[in-house]
């Protein structure tokens, strides 16, 4: 995670309040100008009170080591309290800190549980994830047919890698029929939304396709983008 997301984050988790809760706009004013240690006080004061937001802020500060040392044991236990009440960015947090290869809790099978929990609850990144973890077979047995189905979900919400990953998927036969239309399509689509990875992809796939083909699969990448990734073929 960036630290810029946090602002962000903070107006989704408190752009709502209603309820008083001790700690809460404090923790936001202290973040505001920059006092990240006195926020990270204050956000734990309504965090111990149960308010889920300040429990996934406080486990987002240790993770980053904002305001705190860095620390992915605070982060896991803070995270864990958000992502039981159904935080669905907890529960992706979560898996990011158990997929961290150079972590100390390093554990696959946790991650795609709490991935799973996540891209249940329409999480895209958790979605493209959890994807990657089926298609490697890490945590879970290798299966490409879901890798598929979790890529698909979150490349129909735009996420740029998640489309890559499909179109690769196609072009393979991979979990799917070989099918360089689609392999060109959202590979086409992922370049299109700024994923380099993609960049050189819809050529290649293009040298094993006729001029027709390729017509098509561009007109489906338009269309599809156009219906906001509703009609996509």
């Amino acid at each position: 995670m960036n630290k810029w997301r946090l602002g962000l984050f903070l107006i989704l988790l408190f752009g709502w309040i209603g309820q008083s809760w001790a700690g809460v706009s404090e923790g936001i004013a202290a973040y505001e100008k920059g006092d990240y240690k006195t926020s990270v006080i204050e956000f734990r004061l309504a965090a111990e009170q149960g308010h889920v937001g300040s429990q996934f802020t406080l486990g987002w500060a240790y993770h980053i080591g904002l305001g705190v040392l860095q620390d992915d044991k605070e982060a896991v236990k803070w995270y864990r309290l958000a992502a039981e009440q159904g935080h669905t960015e907890a529960q992706y947090g979560l898996g990011d800190i158990y997929t961290n290869e150079d972590g100390a809790i390093q554990d696959d099978k946790e991650a795609v549980k709490w991935y799973r929990l996540a891209a249940d609850q329409g999480h895209a990144k958790a979605q493209y994830n959890l994807g990657v973890m089926y298609a490697d077979g890490d945590g879970v047995l290798q299966n490409d047919n879901e890798a598929v189905k979790w890529y698909r979900l979150a490349a129909e919400q735009g996420d740029a890698k998640s489309q890559r990953n499909l179109g690769i998927m196609y072009a393979l036969g991979r979990g799917v029929l070989r099918n360089d239309i689609f392999g060109y399509m959202w590979t086409n689509l992922a370049s299109h939304n700024g994923d380099k990875g993609a960049k050189e992809l819809p050529q290649q796939i293009a040298e094993r396709m006729s001029l027709d083909q390729i017509t098509k699969a561009q007109n489906l990448a338009q269309q599809c983008l156009d219906s906001n990734y509703k009609n996509c073929g």
